[in-house]
């Protein structure tokens, strides 16, 4: 596939988005394409890379987080999304088997199976929720916080 927009790095992005490049470099050994892309805009790089960063540390762990990404992935038909987020996914302790739950929507563990479930419903109905979908989530023990990031999640990995 054809990049649409020049993917830059730390020689040829403006100079506004290379601190956020060096960061990046960084934190994943290489500067994956999608920053890379992203990076023509200082202000998306910089959104991007901050919504990465606070969600890193909110409440959900980064395997649920990541198995929302590849749920996500496989909506949109995004195979480097996929393979991205598969190794991230497995960088945070998920099986492998795990990983390819998740991609179909889907876990053996009760409150991830909603979470993914959730996520799936986000995706494929654009945001039309009922009471129900969130009731759902409360059920199986989320907080309201965790439902928040939930969709957050679906948010980043739909940018």
């Amino acid at each position: 596939m054809t990049a649409r927009v020049p993917l830059l790095d730390q020689h040829t992005a403006p100079a506004a988005s290379v601190a956020a490049i060096e960061q990046i470099q960084t934190a994943f050994g290489v500067v994956p394409n999608m920053f890379r892309a992203v990076a023509n805009s200082p202000a998306a790089l910089q959104s991007m890379w901050g919504s990465f960063g606070a969600l890193g540390g909110g409440t959900i762990s980064a395997q649920l987080g990541e198995k929302i990404a590849v749920a996500v992935a496989d909506r949109n038909r995004c195979e480097y999304c996929l393979a991205a987020h598969t190794a991230l996914g497995r960088k945070a302790g998920a099986s492998a088997e795990e990983m390819a739950a998740a991609q179909a929507g889907l876990s053996n563990e009760p409150k991830t199976a909603a979470a993914l479930g959730f996520a799936v419903k986000v995706v494929e109905a654009r945001g039309q929720l009922s009471d129900t979908d969130v009731a759902s989530l409360r059920q199986v023990g989320f907080s309201d916080e965790e439902i928040v990031e939930i969709l957050a999640h679906v948010a980043l990995n739909l940018f």
